[in-house]
C-alpha cells in the first residue's frame, strides 16, 4: 500500500521551502460571485516564480538532495510548468537540470525552461514513452529523476499553496466551505488537500478526466483515446498510486469541463480578473462559471495554477469568448 500525503508532510514542506516561493494573493470578483452565487477566492500560482506552482514542489524535492548528491543534477519530464519549476530550482541550487519536454509544448514555456539554464530533449507525446527516456538519460548522466507528481515530496511542496491559502483567509477572516483544484497528475490535488484540509473537488479537460473517473471508481482508471486540448499542462495520461492514495485518503471528487468552457474561463480572468492564466491553470474557473458545482452560499478556495500561455493561444480563447469585440466597444 502506498502511504498518502498528509497535513504533518505540507507543514514540514513549508518550513523547507521558507523564503523560496513567492505568497501569492488570494483574488474575488464580486462578477463571479453574482454569477455562481457564492464566495471564490482564487490562489493566484500563475503570480508565482516560473508562472506555476510547480515551483513549490520542484524546489521541495531539490532542496531535500543532500548537497553530495547534486553533483550530477537532476532529470524531469514535463509539457512546461514543471519543467520551468525544476530549471529555476536547479539553477537557484547550482545543479545541472535536463529537462524531456514533448514536441509540442508551448513556445514560451519551452524558451523560459531554457533561459533558466537547464538542456531540453524533445519527445512524441503521442508514440514515446517520456519516462523511459528520462530514465535512461539519469542514469547516463548519473543524475536524480525528479517526477512532475508520482513524489510525496513533490506533492507536499505543492500543498504549501493549500496551507498559505487556508492562512490568508483566516488573515481576512474568513474560512472555506471547499477547495477547487486544477489537475492533471494530482500533485496540486493531493497537496491542496493535504495542506488545507478542506474538502477538494478536482477539474479536469474533457478527455482527459481520468482522475474524476479513478475517483468515482475507486481504482486507477487511465485516460482513453487522447486528442487534442488547449490545457497542455494538463495532458496526463494516468495518475500515480501516491496521488490516487492521496486524493482517496482526503475524499476527493472530480468534474470535468469543455474546450469552450476553458476558453470562457481564460477571456473571463483575462477581462474581469485582469490576470493572465493559461487553458490548464483556468479549468476551476471553467467549472465555476458554466456551474458544474454548485457553490450557492459557500466560500470556496480555488486555484489559477498556472500563467505560461502564448500569444496566439490567448488571443484565440479571447476570439472564440467574444471577448475582444467587448473590449474594443468600451
Amino acid at each position: 500500500m502506498v502511504s498518502p500525503v498528509t497535513h504533518s508532510d505540507v507543514l514540514v514542506a513549508a518550513e523547507r521551502l521558507a523564503g523560496w516561493p513567492v505568497r501569492t494573493p488570494l483574488v474575488n470578483s464580486p462578477a463571479l460571485d453574482a454569477i455562481c452565487g457564492g464566495r471564490v477566492w482564487f490562489k493566484a500560482e500563475n503570480l508565482q516564480l516560473t508562472g506555476s506552482f510547480k515551483f513549490r514542489g520542484a524546489m521541495n524535492r531539490l532542496s531535500a538532495i543532500p548537497p553530495e548528491g547534486r553533483r550530477g543534477g537532476v532529470v524531469a519530464y514535463s509539457s512546461g510548468n514543471h519543467a520551468q519549476g525544476v530549471a529555476r530550482a536547479a539553477k537557484l541550487l547550482g545543479m545541472p537540470a535536463l529537462i524531456v519536454m514533448p514536441s509540442d509544448a508551448p513556445k514560451l514555456k519551452v524558451e523560459r525552461t531554457r533561459a533558466d539554464g537547464a538542456e531540453v530533449v524533445f519527445y512524441d507525446r503521442l508514440t514515446e514513452a517520456r519516462e523511459t527516456i528520462a530514465a535512461k538519460l539519469a542514469e547516463a548522466r548519473g543524475a536524480i529523476i525528479v517526477p512532475p507528481f508520482a513524489d510525496p515530496l513533490i506533492i507536499a511542496g505543492q500543498g504549501t499553496a493549500g496551507l498559505e491559502a487556508v492562512q490568508q483567509l483566516a488573515e481576512k477572516g474568513e474560512t472555506a466551505d471547499l477547495a477547487m483544484t486544477c489537475c492533471g497528475g494530482g500533485g496540486l490535488s493531493g497537496g491542496f488537500a493535504a495542506g488545507s484540509q478542506l474538502p477538494v473537488v478536482v477539474v479536469e479537460p474533457d478527455g482527459y478526466d481520468d482522475v474524476c473517473r479513478s475517483l468515482a471508481a475507486g481504482h486507477i482508471l487511465p485516460v482513453e483515446n487522447p486528442g487534442p486540448t488547449r490545457c497542455d499542462a494538463l495532458q496526463t495520461l494516468r495518475m500515480a498510486e501516491i496521488t490516487f492514495a492521496t486524493l482517496t485518503h482526503h475524499g476527493a471528487t472530480g468534474v470535468s469541463v469543455s474546450e469552450a468552457e476553458v476558453a470562457r474561463a481564460v477571456a473571463f480572468a483575462f477581462r474581469e480578473l485582469k490576470l493572465v492564466v493559461e487553458p490548464g491553470g483556468s479549468v476551476t474557473l471553467a467549472a465555476l462559471l458554466a456551474g458544474k458545482l454548485d457553490v450557492r452560499g459557500k466560500t470556496v478556495i480555488a486555484t489559477l495554477s498556472g500563467g505560461n500561455i502564448d500569444a496566439e493561444v490567448l488571443v484565440s480563447c479571447l476570439q472564440e469568448a467574444g471577448a475582444l469585440q467587448a473590449t474594443s466597444r468600451r
